[in-house]
């Protein structure tokens, strides 16, 4: 849940509320839609598909506590989301990596194979 609601930083960050980091431009300049819809569109886009990611983590997290059954599928799909959204919304520089998602494409890798490839935790339901 926790790093679902760290989406919403990235929210604010692209809708320009605020900065994460000073001189990180995140998402402009992504290869996937700067050209096709411009910066401005492109900001828009990744605002509303990190408020996506964050309520989905948030759904999933609610699941695991309510001790339903469902929650495999969904944490797969919102760690898999989230990885994408912040490949397609990279500007392929290698500068501020850190700040660009990295560590939640990271996060996302790790989040699926502790609860996908080794069943991690064993919450008994």
């Amino acid at each position: 849940m926790l790093h679902g609601l760290v989406h919403l930083l990235y929210f604010g960050h692209g809708r320009r509320l605020f900065e994460i980091r000073p001189g990180l431009l995140w998402p402009d300049g992504s290869w996937a839609f700067s050209k096709l819809f411009g910066d401005e569109r492109a900001r828009l886009l990744a605002s509303i598909l990190c408020v996506l990611a964050a309520i989905v983590f948030v759904v999933e997290g609610t699941g695991i506590f309510a001790k339903q059954t469902w929650w495999h599928p969904v944490i797969a799909a919102s760690a898999i989301f989230s990885a994408v959204i912040f490949i397609l919304f990279w500007d392929g520089k290698r500068q501020m990596l850190d700040g660009k998602g990295l560590f939640a494409i990271l996060i996302n890798m790790a989040i699926l194979v502790a609860f996908i490839i080794l069943q991690w935790p064993d919450l008994g339901f």
